[in-house]
């Protein structure tokens, strides 16, 4: 098995799945790593915070800095753009899985 072909497509769906809390509302950092190990799958900070910066940077999320119990964590929120990706994400992965497990 190719383990880069393997981590490209985790990556991916990794970033729709941030896509989609993003979504639903504010998520941070901790939370998505969390998230993602309720479903199985283990991802650290080095690997999670720069796609949650590059997410914004792309303009599909959007960055607001609180204060939680003293210290300051960003939450992420979904831009209008970012809302539209996901729709177009959506359709295209639909189309994919139908095809590839029938």
């Amino acid at each position: 098995m190719d383990n880069t072909i393997t981590r490209g497509v985790f990556l991916a769906f990794v970033r729709v799945h941030i896509l989609h809390h993003a979504v639903e509302g504010a998520v941070f950092g901790l939370e998505m790593i969390e998230e993602l190990r309720r479903h199985g799958y283990s991802i650290g900070p080095g690997t999670l915070y720069p796609i949650l910066h590059n997410l914004e940077k792309s303009g599909c999320l959007r960055a607001k800095q609180q204060i939680v119990m003293g210290k300051r964590r960003k939450n992420y929120v979904a831009t209008a753009k970012g809302k539209h990706t996901l729709e177009v994400l959506r359709k295209k992965i639909r189309e994919m899985v139908r095809e590839v497990l029938k």
